[in-house]
């Protein structure tokens, strides 16, 4: 084809991509059925993880519960079960431990069958500046909130390319589009998380396994106790969010095939503003907007 050609169908795919945004603005996406479908959540003992599987389970899904906490998967099992969940399974899984990973997913293979949405959500976060994190703790925050999508993608993708079928969803947050203070090593494991999943979903659209879904959720703060005491300048903007409101709009992003989803909205608008601010500016927008975390925010190593 040749440029002329390719840049006009270029063009008329623009428009046509940006028509069909702007209908389902107004005209909800259909929802799709995901009745009977694997779903494996990591960090599934609480927080997010908790809610996400008992929303999942109200759509009579299969659930795999990972967590290192045995109780508080228990606990998640009883309530994913109470409320509609088909079957309910879990399992002791150290996500930051590649070995541990693959046991632990060659033992759900076996005794549950192939995955078919992989919610990669269990995450940790020091509370402590860089130069005063040991580096034990920054391997550990890498382990878990990055290399353990590389071992779960491994592990499970594999099946849903075979039958071109299947969603990857990515739990990451706004602190891996936004550099904040105070958070460098978490920062990094999300902005990872972030590249990692776009890429990986480009390399199934370039090899036409677009039944492989991607979604990349990406929210501000929220009220789940890993970032306790910390607070917002302004609540109205850019709020501590609900966990509970969160854990919906991610299932709907799931149902509706969303490839991004920020919370609160406000987060898209801010994005796309460091993108074209000059660094003097995007720091002076921070301290406005107090885009920094204090090393008070964090009484101890936190999971979600």
């Amino acid at each position: 084809m040749n440029f002329f050609l390719e840049t006009i169908k270029v063009l008329l795919l623009s428009i046509w991509y940006n028509v069909e945004s702007f209908i389902y603005f107004f005209v909800p996406k259909k929802k799709k059925n995901i009745a009977g479908e694997v779903v494996l959540i990591t960090g599934a003992g609480g927080g997010i993880g908790r809610l996400m599987a008992q929303e999942f389970a109200a759509y009579s899904t299969v659930l795999v519960l990972w967590d290192i906490n045995q109780e508080g998967m228990k606990e998640t099992a009883r309530l994913a079960k109470s409320n509609g969940a088909s079957r309910v399974h879990y399992y002791i899984c150290d996500c930051s431990d590649k070995n541990e990973v693959y046991r632990v997913a060659d033992q759900v293979k076996r005794e549950v069958g192939d995955v078919s949405i992989l919610v990669n959500n269990a995450g940790i976060v020091t509370g402590k500046k860089f130069m005063d994190a040991p580096d034990s703790l920054i391997e550990k925050t890498m382990d878990v909130n990055i290399m353990a999508h590389f071992w779960t993608y491994k592990a499970f993708l594999p099946a849903m390319i075979a039958n071109n079928h299947g969603h990857l969803v990515s739990i990451a947050s706004s602190a891996g589009l936004i550099g904040v203070n105070g958070l460098a090593d978490y920062c990094a494991s999300k902005f990872a998380a972030v590249g990692f999943a776009e890429s990986v979903g480009l390399e199934l659209l370039a090899t036409g396994k677009d039944g492989v879904k991607t979604t990349i959720v990406c929210p501000y703060f929220i009220n789940t106790g890993m970032f306790d005491g910390c607070q917002t300048k302004w609540p109205k903007l850019l709020p501590i969010l609900n966990p509970d409101y969160v854990a919906k709009k991610i299932i709907h992003a799931v149902l509706t095939d969303q490839v991004y989803l920020l919370l609160p909205r406000s987060m898209y608008l801010i994005a796309g503003l460091k993108n074209v601010l000059q660094w003097k500016l995007r720091y002076l927008f921070g301290r406005y907007m107090e885009l920094a975390v204090e090393i008070d925010c964090h009484k101890r190593l936190s999971a979600h």
